[in-house]
């Protein structure tokens, strides 16, 4: 990827040598990292070079009269002006300066602060505009009139305030090994940023997950990214997560792929443990008979944090362990835990965000001794 702006702008970090030689580093830091736990390969999947995140977010900064798209820079003292992004998505890039000149001509700039944009492969995109002020009737219509000019979507938010020209989400299609998954992807919600990854990262997880007559676990679900694709090869799958939104979400996605033998429980992993050892009744488990499942493979996506002490040896508990992490420090912090059980037997790097220094991480590990 070229772009004018490396060296200046902080959202690519990593950029000497190009994509090969970053791509190269993030291996060789992480062989180093893994090896008191792994010396086997560890499989690399790449990204697209160019034009790869669905999600994006920029600043929106006035000069006088004049609006221009900003990041921050690299040295995190100032802001970067840019009039383009190699990063975002095609759609999201032939819409970037046609949304800026459409703001501007319909006059609806005034204490716009920033601009954050969600596409799908398929060019949907919904566009959130955010305001330090109180949007009215005016602003709505003016709006709509460029929602319809530009065949996008549009959110108004201010606080305390959200308005939804169109809809809030749009359809993605993920292909995985040939069959595709539909999701609906809300905005201002968690959603992977790198479809081509992503797809990459759910085909890698279902080859390692092993299939029997068996039940799965999933703790840290989210919105169903990894569930849903999982659930045809379970006869049933338990899967957990502390959000509202994103467990609502999980659910609506599943009736979208036509899927039914799921059991989305809003809990946190605390709570249920509790449930599931008896020590506590919940509400929101009344109509699940634990006693119906029988699970021997647990799989973990959790949050940047890593997962803590209790949680790792709670996932102990069970024979195969899958681990996606989007954090190499604290999964290495966690194995170093979860392997005094289990054994690793397969890695894998999946480059989610090229041009930084992260990188997302799979894990398959065994019980020892089986």
């Amino acid at each position: 990827m070229n772009c004018k702006y490396f060296g200046e702008c902080g959202a690519c970090k990593v950029y000497e040598g190009g994509y090969e030689h970053q791509l190269a580093l993030k291996l060789e830091l992480n062989q180093e990292r893994f090896l008191p736990f792994y010396s086997g390969d560890i499989s690399v999947f790449e990204s697209p070079h160019t034009h790869y995140r669905s999600r994006s977010e920029f600043k929106i900064w006035h000069d006088g009269e004049t609006l221009y798209y900003a990041m921050n820079h690299i040295d995190k003292k100032g802001i970067v002006f840019i009039d383009e992004c190699p990063q975002v998505s095609r759609p999201i890039s032939v819409l970037m300066p046609k949304l800026l000149k459409a703001v501007k001509e319909r006059n609806i700039g005034f204490k716009l602060f920033g601009v954050d944009f969600l596409s799908s492969k398929g060019g949907e995109i919904a566009v959130s505009l955010l305001y330090h002020r109180a949007l009215d009737n005016e602003w709505r219509e003016l709006a709509s009139e460029i929602a319809a000019e530009l065949n996008i979507y549009i959110i108004g938010r201010s606080r305390g305030q959200k308005i939804v020209i169109g809809q809030d989400f749009v359809t993605e299609i993920l292909n995985v090994d040939g069959e595709e998954f539909r999701f609906n992807y809300i905005e201002n919600s968690f959603t992977q940023p790198n479809s081509q990854v992503n797809e990459q990262m759910i085909a890698w997880a279902l080859k390692n997950l092993f299939r029997a007559d068996t039940d799965l676990l999933e703790l840290y679900c989210g919105a169903g990214n990894f569930t849903i694709p999982f659930a045809k090869k379970f006869r049933k799958v338990l899967a957990t997560e502390i959000s509202k939104s994103s467990i609502n979400a999980a659910k609506s996605n599943m009736l979208l792929n036509d899927v039914h033998n799921i059991e989305f429980v809003r809990m946190g992993v605390e709570e249920f443990v509790q449930a599931l050892d008896g020590v506590r009744e919940f509400n929101r488990m009344k109509d699940i008979d634990l006693k119906l499942y029988n699970i021997n493979t647990i799989f973990v996506d959790p949050p940047r944090s890593g997962m803590d002490e209790d949680t790792c040896k709670f996932a102990a508990r069970y024979e195969n362990i899958i681990y996606i992490s989007c954090n190499p420090e604290t999964l290495a912090r966690d194995l170093a835990i979860l392997c005094q059980t289990h054994t690793v037997c397969d890695m894998a790097l999946f480059d989610q965000f090229p041009y930084t220094h992260h990188a997302e991480m799979g894990v398959k590990l065994t019980r020892k001794g089986l």
